[in-house]
């Protein structure tokens, strides 16, 4: 059987569906998925062997049959605590099957088929009685049914639906109770994820101030959460305007409801300021007690920073005000935390919904377009003034009075500098609908409307017609492309400007003039946890979990680079950045494919995770932007990062082990190659150790 995937093709700029082996989506999965990291998650780890100890023995403690029922079982590990801690049987749920298959593996390895049953089914569909999944109803629930906002991953209608169906009135439940925090804050840098400020461009004629459409201001903003690893933000971006709120809680042993509802917290503000932003962790409690508890909490709020556990599968939560707000310093008012079965948004309101009767059952929804076609780190990147203003310089370098320009970018606004800068023309190409619909609000709202001509149309399809007879003298680009994953999938620009190269004038100007490819190796602080084995976890036999791991890593081309947005990653440079592969968009792009080989030396002791790739475009010979790397890397300082963009990172499978011996590798021979048919770049990376 064949299936399709959908992948970036830099050649066209859009996802492209294409035709793949059976196993081809389940190893992806695999590859790119949590499992290691959970695996590697100690404190949760710890907690849940307690928490399940605990819960098998207050109910032998009552003469019963301890009966497990594991919902969302993955490795099967909660399954074998359960039964190490003295279950009589355990029935262990797993939709997916390729994990299903390797808890029936995970399970036989550890000698404990005869005590857990594997069930590869959605838990809703597990059935009860002589011939069904299970001969009877369980009297433990332990489940791992979270993501970072807790709800996000359906556990509220699992859990009803196994309170109705599945489990005992009395069950005692694995974890007992969840608890969701919040805290309010303004923040102009995460306020700058979501809203577009005004935006200053310095000409000869003065300052203009490209202003936001009034529709952009009102807009309620995406109704997904930003879950990010909270830690690595500065309290210098923040100012608290709260304590941490306790919002609501949910009682698993309990029947649960997935019903929307909301829950109201009156607080007093402790400083004057703009409400903008809403801070969200959660915590589980193992125990009825609350005596053995795993918290997300941010080092903040965190009693003992020292002992903070570093996880990925599980991180913190920024979610957007509809509107910010004014707030005063001990002025009462009410934070309100709304739900429904799969989301969470909040509001601010001046007195208890349960006074007044108002609340706000409905999801905010964007009716902006802006929140549709540009995710966080876009926002934050349109807003960064300093880009702008690095643009602006470089303009100014090329462009002349009488300048045809030609802008392509998804959603850019370097259309609007060109023409406050004087170009005589100025064109945009806006291959989507919504795109051109949100330019066409930016272009309206700064009386720009009868001034920049949108096209609607992919570049490649561009006619004379479309130009109005002229020539292009400057073919502009950032470049961003919406549907780029990897730093280089930007490089659709250099196939734009191939495909429009019968467009351009004599002695046209394409800006940037070129880019080039870099690379570094690192060493992380604790990213490399999610590629690394496990090996043994919790006393627990997972080598299968490992295998199958590396063995999907190494299926085609889940070996390649995988994004990460490496701000929130903190690692230390072991080598210099290295020039690998150079792209002069001044000339079309070559039939020929462009590769390069060399050894990158280690200059500095530490465990080689991976090499870091990124981009830097050449604007002018004078003025580059770089997606990666932000300033020299010191000797033991954290690495800086472009905040706006992805890095792309190729883990060195072979020093993700922890238990591999410490003498590292002196250099790393790497050999790259661009593709021009494909656009991808193909790359393999080898540890060269001394003698």
């Amino acid at each position: 059987m064949k299936i399709f995937c959908g992948r970036a093709n830099p050649t066209t700029g859009s996802v492209e569906w294409l035709e793949e082996d059976e196993h081809y989506d389940y190893h992806q999965e695999i590859a790119r998925s949590s499992y290691a990291d959970m695996l590697h998650d100690k404190d949760r780890n710890t907690k849940y062997y307690q928490g399940v100890r605990a819960a098998v023995g207050r109910v032998k403690d009552r003469g019963q049959k301890a009966l497990v029922l594991d919902i969302g079982t993955g490795t099967g590990l909660l399954s074998m605590m359960a039964v190490t801690a003295g279950a009589d049987f355990c029935y262990a749920i797993e939709v997916f099957k390729p994990m299903a298959d390797a808890a029936v593996k995970i399970v036989e390895k550890n000698g404990f088929s005869d005590k857990i049953k594997v069930i590869n089914k959605h838990s809703t569909e597990v059935t009860v009685g002589p011939d069904g999944d299970m001969p009877c109803r369980a009297n433990i629930l332990i489940t791992e049914l979270f993501d970072t906002e807790l709800i996000g991953e359906g556990a509220l209608p699992s859990y009803e639906h196994a309170h109705r169906h599945l489990v005992q009135e009395d069950c005692e439940a694995v974890p007992h109770r969840a608890t969701v925090y919040a805290q309010l804050v303004e923040s102009r840098r995460m306020w700058s994820w979501n809203k577009l400020f005004p935006i200053r461009v310095q000409t000869s004629l003065g300052e203009q101030v490209i202003v936001p459409p009034s529709e952009l201001e009102r807009c309620p903003g995406a109704p997904s959460v930003y879950d990010i690893q909270l830690n690595q933000v500065s309290p210098s971006d923040f100012t608290v305007l709260s304590d941490v709120l306790p919002m609501f809680s949910v009682d698993f042993s309990k029947q649960v409801s997935s019903s929307a509802a909301c829950h109201s917290r009156q607080f007093e503000p402790l400083a004057s300021g703009q409400a903008q932003v809403v801070l969200s962790w959660w915590d589980i409690e193992m125990d009825p007690e609350g005596k053995i508890k795993c918290t997300m909490a941010p080092f903040w709020a965190y009693s003992d920073p020292q002992e903070l556990q570093w996880r990925d599968h599980w991180m913190q939560c920024v979610y957007f005000l509809p509107q910010e707000e004014p707030v005063v310093q001990g002025s009462a008012l009410c934070l309100v935390a709304h739900h429904d079965d799969y989301c969470v948004w909040y509001s601010l309101q001046r007195t208890s919904p349960q006074k007044n009767g108002r609340v706000h059952p409905a999801r905010p929804v964007c009716d902006c377009q802006a929140h549709l076609l540009w995710n966080r780190p876009r926002f934050g990147e349109i807003n960064d003034q300093d880009r702008t203003d690095q643009y602006v310089q470089a303009l100014r370098m090329v462009l002349n009075p009488d300048s045809v320009c030609l802008c392509v970018s998804d959603g850019s606004l370097l259309s609007v500098l060109a023409h406050y800068l004087g170009a005589e023309q100025v064109l945009t190409i806006e291959s989507s609908a919504a795109s051109h619909r949100l330019m066409k609000k930016i272009f309206k709202a700064n009386h720009l409307e009868d001034k920049i001509n949108v096209i609607v149309k992919r570049p490649e399809l561009l006619t004379s017609t479309d130009l109005e007879g002229k020539k292009v003298s400057l073919l502009l680009g950032e470049p961003f492309f919406t549907t780029s994953l990897l730093p280089w999938h930007n490089l659709y620009f250099w196939y734009v400007r191939t495909a429009v190269d019968q467009h351009l004038g004599p002695g046209a100007v394409v800006m940037p003039q070129a880019a080039s490819l870099h690379a570094m190796v690192v060493e992380f602080r604790d990213l490399w946890r999610i590629r690394s084995p496990c090996g043994n976890c919790e006393g627990f036999d997972v080598h299968i979990m490992d295998d199958m791991i590396k063995h999907a890593l190494d299926f085609r081309e889940s070996k390649e680079a995988e994004p990460h947005p490496l701000w929130e990653y903190p690692c230390r440079s072991l080598s210099e950045p290295q020039q690998i592969l150079t792209f002069d968009f001044r000339q079309p792009v070559p039939p020929q494919s462009v590769r390069a080989e060399g050894a990158i030396d280690l200059s500095r002791p530490g465990r080689s995770h991976g090499a870091v790739l990124w981009m830097e475009y050449h604007l002018t010979p004078d003025s580059t932007i770089s997606t990666g790397l932000l300033k020299p890397a010191e000797d033991k300082e954290d690495c800086c990062w472009n905040p706006h963009c992805k890095q792309a990172v190729y883990f060195f499978s072979t020093t993700l082990d922890p238990r591999a011996p410490p003498g590292g590798p002196q250099s790393v021979s790497y050999a790259v190659e661009f593709q021009p048919h494909t656009g991808d770049i193909t790359m393999d990376f080898t540890l060269k150790y001394p003698g």
